[in-house]
């Protein structure tokens, strides 16, 4: 990468000034270090366009005596770095980006200061997708009342036609959550269509998606490989956010169940799956661990009905339906769980209910492989072994990689405890 201007300052990229074949291998000496005595690790599948790939990119507004200036948060920090030129987020984002700091200044518009809490504009997320080239901007005001809306929206499409929607989000929280409560569609359909391995998905501004889109392909395309579903399969995808994994699987096997927490992702999700007519799909809006636990307290792997239980959204459908539909049965065995669960890892109630539920295989997908590490300890105690790793570079020139692992259930008298130690450090 050529010297970035922000060196030390924005904190982002953790390999400025590194060969990006150098990088890899540092990441994969660290899985392996990480995951040895677990499970055999492949070699980490690299990234063929290491520059710009980030689809989502946030920038933060201040005003600095008479000039507005936009940049991202110093890591640790609420100080804005002007990094003009960023290597690895969308070029077209960050044009937008600044041009619509240039637009704030000819409205004269008022930007948000945190110590006074005043102030109208915030920040501004972008979307993009290189595969349908849908443009989401989102205004993140700091008032409620945006006066001067309508003409300052015209100024940006005009200077960006190629923006297909724009939404408002007011939030007025102290914290690091950028958007407010609720986005409001202001100019187009209120959400782009990405392309994931030959399928649609629509995103909304609050919904979460891979920022790489090119290594998203890669990345599904190990969790297929490694899950090895049958046609007759019963899958349950937990933390499935949009359903991008969910209706990756779905016609690969029987019947595939998301769960997901998130009402916007979960709708987006239903729209998914009507968009790509998949039919044999099925959609819960609940804590993963909590869908988890009411599951394996009613069975291995019922799917509960509507009327007295709180899991489903969806009506039950009679054994007749089912078949028709491809939707099985409520008392139905996963024959495998994938799990895609945030840098926080799974939970120990999560894992024992995975456990009882007993399906024959289990597909990690982690973005930490810190909670990676002790979530398949507690999985090796309740009977299942880590049997192979692929890591994914989904972040180029940082620290941060996703692991892929496939876990299979042994057998009561193969039961065993892995004890290990681990050491952290990356290095540089």
């Amino acid at each position: 990468m050529t010297s970035c201007k922000s060196l030390g300052e924005c904190g982002g990229c953790d390999y400025i000034g590194r060969p990006y074949e150098y990088q890899l291998g540092l990441k994969q000496s660290y899985i392996n270090r990480l995951l040895e005595g677990i499970c055999p690790v492949d070699n980490i599948v690299g990234c063929e366009e290491p520059y710009y790939y980030r689809n989502k990119v946030h920038a933060a507004y201040k005003r600095i005596r008479s000039r507005v200036i936009c940049g991202t948060y110093s890591k640790g920090s609420h100080r804005i770095v002007e990094h003009g030129r960023c290597y690895i987020e969308n070029r077209k984002a960050q044009e937008i980006i600044e041009s619509i700091r240039d637009i704030a200044e000819k409205h004269k518009m008022s930007i948000y200061d945190e110590r006074s809490n005043s102030g109208l504009l915030r920040r501004v997320l972008v979307r993009v997708s290189e595969a349908t080239g849908q443009i989401m901007v989102v205004l993140v005001t700091g008032n409620k009342y945006f006066t001067g809306k309508r003409d300052f929206i015209a100024d940006i499409i005009s200077r960006h036609p190629e923006i297909t929607t724009v939404l408002t989000s007011y939030n007025s929280r102290h914290d690091s959550m950028i958007l407010g409560r609720k986005a409001v569609t202001e100019y187009g359909k209120g959400y782009i269509e990405d392309v994931i391995l030959g399928k649609t998905f629509r995103i909304s501004a609050e919904s979460f998606l891979q920022v790489n889109s090119h290594q998203t392909d890669r990345l599904y395309s190990a969790v297929i490989e490694l899950a090895a579903v049958g046609a007759e399969d019963n899958v349950l995808d937990c933390y499935c956010g949009i359903g991008t994994i969910t209706l990756t699987m779905a016609p690969l096997c029987g019947h595939a169940t998301g769960v997901e927490i998130n009402p916007s992702a979960v709708a987006d999700a239903k729209a998914n799956a009507r968009i790509n007519r998949i039919k044999n799909v099925s959609f819960i809006c609940r804590d993963a661990t909590e869908f988890m636990l009411e599951a394996a307290g009613k069975g291995r792997g019922r799917r509960p009905s509507e009327g007295n239980d709180p899991i489903v959204s969806a009506r039950e459908l009679s054994e007749e339906e089912a078949e028709r539909n491809k939707v099985p049965p409520v008392d139905v065995h996963y024959d495998l769980v994938i799990m895609d669960p945030p840098r926080a890892g799974s939970t120990s109630s999560f894992i024992r209910s995975v456990a009882k539920l007993a399906p024959e295989k289990v597909v990690y997908v982690s973005c930490n492989p810190e909670t990676l590490v002790r979530d398949l300890k507690m999985f090796a105690s309740h009977g299942y072994e880590a049997v192979r790793a692929i890591p994914v570079d989904m972040f180029p020139w940082t620290e941060n990689i996703e692991v892929v692992s496939l876990l299979q259930r042994m057998s009561n008298t193969s039961k065993k405890t892995i004890t290990f130690d681990v050491d952290m450090d990356i290095g540089k």
